[in-house]
């Protein structure tokens, strides 16, 4: 990675408030799950929580919400050594293995109900994923060995059931026995085929994690697939946007491009080849990963935004701009500005956070909203209320995580 020499003193104050401001943020996100998240009466966290901070007591509490609490709050402990964070995060692991966890057929549940019982049964490799990379992140926190034992069995039970030995990649879904799924879907929005981009980055990002408590070889064969993977078949060779969904043969099954996931994957498969140590993999992939960062900045609005989707197919947009995109945006724009010293990386960095303060945090109930509309929807920047604040998919990952990779990346320049 290219490091950028900060001569230039005005840059160099402008990163330094930038990062009092992030971190300022972290801890308010993190005060926000704090105070309103808890379960008191059933366990756990609650399913759903409204844009206006209301609670639903009796919804169904899902695995990705709750994993991704898990790796947040032990990932602000490792940095932070704040025992506050780590008080959470033991909660969330705690409800996890009490709850999620299938003792009798290994892997993790998709949902439980509000009082914890078994809800939908299916094991989503997505889920298994998360879980996975949040074990591992809890694992640093307390060095405790039936964690990192938790964290290798998923990853056992993924290659066994979900790896492709024919084709490699990995499969999306499976039922509680391991047996096949009709409806292999992660979201009602998404298209129902064998392998995707999504499960795939996901699956990388956990094993990724792994490798640094774990480093195992097949572990990190299965890592090198993986990139090879993005590389020979999930990036486009031209436009360098990524497919989302794929036949078991990886045909491409979509013309949709999700430009949160193109800046997200950017800088996330270069911290996979660099865990590994492969030297002309990593440079074959920062290649890949800056033209990825120019593809995306595709769908930024001129007030710094990031657009959710547009399909090449139809050049029908969906200019919404959803929480996690921006939060990505802010990680993957700084860090193609690292790799490539391009100044309009930065710029869209600080673009992409002075629309976030504007638009996405909510200043008067705390957290993000879930994002907003604009004029090309028929309304001017209007809040997406009907969508939860915490629920089976908003949670303290993308932005929490985004705080982190910027302050540590900022502590590392100045």
């Amino acid at each position: 990675m290219t490091t950028p020499v900060i001569q230039d003193e005005p840059v160099r104050h402008k990163l330094l408030l930038f990062r009092r401001e992030i971190e300022d943020e972290f801890r308010s996100i993190l005060s926000w799950w704090t105070k309103h998240a808890v379960d008191e009466q059933y366990g756990g966290f609650y399913g759903s929580i409204d844009h206006q901070n209301t609670i639903d007591i009796l919804a169904p509490k899902g695995i990705v919400l709750n994993s991704r609490i898990l790796w947040t709050f032990s990932a602000a402990y490792n940095l932070t050594h704040q025992t506050s964070y780590l008080i959470i995060a033991t909660r969330a692991y705690e409800y996890i293995v009490t709850h999620f966890a299938d003792d009798a057929l290994g892997g993790v549940f998709w949902t439980v109900d509000h009082s914890g019982h078994p809800f939908d049964t299916k094991k989503q490799i997505y889920a298994q994923a998360f879980t996975l990379y949040a074990f591992c992140e809890y694992f640093k926190a307390t060095g405790q060995a039936m964690v990192k034992d938790r964290a290798i069995e998923l990853y056992t039970l993924i290659e066994r059931y979900s790896y492709d030995r024919e084709q490699e990649g990995y499969f999306e879904a499976f039922a509680r026995e391991w047996g096949p799924l009709t409806d292999l879907r992660l979201s009602a929005r998404d298209a129902n085929e064998k392998k995707s981009m999504n499960t795939h980055l996901h699956v990388l990002e956990a094993y990724t994690n792994l490798y640094s408590i774990w480093p195992e070889e097949g572990l990190r064969k299965q890592i090198t697939r993986l990139i090879n993977n993005f590389l020979n078949h999930i990036i486009h060779p031209v436009t360098h946007h990524q497919s989302l969904f794929f036949d078991e043969r990886w045909h491409v099954k979509s013309t949709l491009i999700s430009f949160g996931h193109d800046i997200e994957a950017s800088w996330l498969l270069v911290e996979a080849a660099n865990i590994i140590s492969d030297g002309e993999l990593v440079i074959r992939v920062k290649k890949s990963a800056l033209q990825m960062a120019y593809a995306a900045a595709r769908g930024l609005d001129y007030d710094g935004g990031m657009w959710y989707e547009q399909d090449s197919a139809t050049n029908l947009w969906v200019k919404e701009k959803h929480w996690w995109p921006q939060a990505e945006a802010l990680v993957g724009f700084f860090h193609a500005w690292q790799m490539s010293n391009d100044q309009a990386f930065l710029q869209h960095t600080f673009n992409n956070w002075a629309f976030i303060r504007e638009s996405i945090i909510d200043n008067e109930l705390g957290e993000w909203r879930w994002g907003v509309l604009n004029e090309a929807t028929g309304t001017d920047k209007t809040v997406m209320s009907w969508e939860d604040k915490a629920g089976l998919w908003k949670c303290p990952y993308h932005n929490g995580r985004a705080c982190m990779e910027l302050m540590r990346r900022i502590d590392g320049l100045v």
